[in-house]
């Protein structure tokens, strides 16, 4: 493990977990030609001593480690923070993406990915956690969408979209974790509680809904791709603000 705990504070420190060396030495070295602080780890214990040692502002977090599946670090490290965790795995699996969501990832990259790809998920779980679409009067901002909590409205450049409570329910809570994978089983927690936990169709029909809605009071087009499938585990919104 390489550890750079004793670097002055500079751009954001990432826990970059990851046992194939020539693939954790090019995304350090990339990461750090774009001002992060990287901390390396090659195994699920360095990466729980570095991660005891400073916690990072953003985990890197490959599941294939030698000595232990990373699905029980990022359960470990979910336990005892928010940090952001993204999952950076070749198993394509959607159980495997659904479990690691549900322990507390908030994104999951399937590899290969690219570096822009990859920058830009950093970006959108950094911006969650420092609330950038929050505004302090309480709404939730993205592009020409508002999203506002406390009233339940909606409004798209300053025009009001009527939704039911359900789809308002789900909407505001796919802005507000925008950027982040959300699976359905969250969602339907989030929305309609335990019961519904496994009730997957009922999402389909809401997100349906609002997509319509939104798309008939959007002019400019810049909604169009708001809301983001990932078949079989769940939705993301795309920040308007993420650079390609």
């Amino acid at each position: 493990m390489t550890a750079d705990l004793d670097r002055p504070a500079a751009g954001p420190t990432v826990l970059l977990v990851e046992d194939d060396p020539s693939t954790r030495v090019e995304l350090a070295r990339n990461l750090r030609a774009h001002g992060y602080q990287i901390t390396e780890a090659a195994t699920a214990r360095a990466a729980l001593r570095a991660w005891e040692a400073r916690r990072p502002d953003v985990v890197l977090l490959d599941l294939g480690l030698p000595d232990r599946d990373g699905l029980s670090v990022a359960r470990r490290m979910r336990a005892e923070a928010t940090v952001p965790i993204v999952v950076l795995s070749a198993r394509g699996d959607e159980s495997v993406k659904v479990e690691a969501l549900e322990l507390g990832a908030d994104d999951y990259v399937t590899k290969p990915f690219s570096m822009p790809e990859l920058h830009a998920r950093i970006r959108a779980v950094l911006r969650r956690v420092g609330g950038p679409l929050a505004a302090p009067d309480g709404v939730l901002r993205n592009g020409t969408l508002e999203v506002d909590p406390a009233a339940h409205e909606v409004r798209v450049s300053g025009r009001p979209v009527v939704l039911v409570p359900r789809e308002f329910q789900i909407l505001a809570e796919l802005v507000a974790h925008s950027g982040r994978l959300v699976t359905r089983g969250r969602l339907l927690r989030a929305v309609w509680g335990e019961a519904y936990s496994h009730e997957d169709h009922y999402i389909h029909v809401y997100v349906s809904q609002i997509r319509r809605k939104l798309a008939a009071a959007d002019h400019t087009g810049e909604l169009e791709d708001l809301l983001v499938a990932e078949p079989g585990v769940g939705y993301r919104v795309r920040p308007a603000t993420v650079e390609p």
